[in-house]
């Protein structure tokens, strides 16, 4: 089997209804946008795909396939997945690759056999469950009250956890962290991402009151440039770090965390940042060699299939962006996420597709 096309399929992008943020200094939900699906098809009718739903994602993704990836991939065994992720790695070396493209690749890879042989990627990948709890994981909101008010929400729903983005203030923070606490009583997992908003004194400073609460990790409070600064921060507070979430590097640089004691909780896994299911899987089996935990990342359907697959995750992350709570369509009354059944991957519902990539979308349930 030889891969003969490789396409860029443009499609629409929603936007957020109603818009959401993020903390003080970063941008909020993005407009409608243009976004792109990778597919890769083969001389034997075998077809796979990725999405790359990121703001501008169509003009990259084709510039890239125009310029690099089809040459590379034309006549390439779509089979031969280690070897096309290592050729990634080496292309990036010289044309410096938007991190989130890194992956693309060997995610339509992974669809693609999961369609030729009929199964579900997680199947494939070896599979260790058939469902998992789901966290909410929330943008940040105007007020403390509200944050207080969202969790109820969740927790009614059914969800497991809850997470918090908060404002990117140390002291804002940790007083929201506190009262969440307080709220919510000492047996629900709750758990802070810093959206690398922070310096190290006050990511210390937020690592004490979460420390105090005790919250079940703390994420991405600093940029996560320097490993050093996160081997001060676990040096300094009680809470666990889960960490390398957007380095670049994969499971090569979630090896340096570990080694430098500052993945006190676990790193990051997920197909969007640590390059595609390939690399998810490395940094899971690197993790769980120190027994440590591979959090995935992100509510997108290959993650969904992640949690199925890696033995040392604990969660299914569900976004929640609104003050009225609606449940992930993924999460049952119960919090729970169950494992896909259809061959592949598949796109999600939520975008408009034209009619040649409708084969590819994700069923109702």
């Amino acid at each position: 089997m030889k891969i003969t096309h490789v396409e860029v399929h443009r499609i629409d992008v929603p936007a957020a209804a109603p818009p959401f943020r993020w903390r003080n200094g970063l941008s909020g939900s993005a407009p409608v946008g243009d976004g792109a699906v990778l597919r890769i098809g083969t001389d034997e009718g075998a077809e796979g795909v990725a999405l790359f739903a990121r703001p501008g994602a169509f003009t990259t993704l084709t510039e890239l396939v125009d310029r690099v990836f089809r040459e590379e991939l034309t006549g390439a065994d779509p089979v031969q997945r280690e070897w096309l992720w290592h050729r990634v790695w080496e292309l990036d070396r010289i044309h410096e690759l938007p991190l989130p493209t890194l992956g693309l690749i060997d995610t339509a890879l992974w669809d693609l056999a999961g369609r030729y042989h009929g199964e579900p990627v997680w199947r494939l990948l070896g599979g260790f469950r058939e469902s998992i709890p789901a966290y909410a994981s929330t943008s940040t909101f105007s007020s403390t009250e509200e944050f207080l008010d969202v969790a109820d929400q969740c927790l009614a729903l059914g969800y497991r956890g809850i997470k918090l983005h908060a404002w990117g203030d140390a002291r804002r923070d940790a007083r929201l962290c506190l009262a969440l606490r307080e709220h919510v009583g000492p047996d629900v997992p709750l758990m802070y991402d810093g959206s690398a908003g922070f310096d190290l004194p006050d990511a210390i400073r937020v690592g004490r009151a979460l420390s105090e609460a005790d919250y079940l990790w703390y994420e991405e409070p600093m940029r996560e440039f320097s490993v050093s600064a996160y081997r001060q921060l676990a040096e300094s507070v009680d809470v666990p770090l889960l960490v390398a979430e957007t380095s670049d590097g994969a499971h090569m640089n979630s090896a340096d965390f570990i080694r430098a004691g500052a993945a006190t909780f676990g790193v990051r896994a997920g197909t969007t940042l640590r390059g595609g299911i390939t690399g998810a899987m490395r940094t899971a089996h690197l993790a769980d060699a120190y027994r440590l935990r591979a959090e995935v990342h992100g509510s997108d359907i290959p993650n969904h299939h992640l949690c199925m697959a890696i033995s040392n995750t604990t969660y299914y992350e569900s976004l929640v962006t609104a003050t009225r709570v609606v449940r992930e369509r993924h999460v049952d009354d119960q919090g729970l996420v169950h494992a896909p059944t259809a061959p592949g991957i598949a796109l999600p519902l939520d975008y408009g597709y034209g009619s040649e990539l409708l084969p590819f979308v994700e069923q109702p349930r």
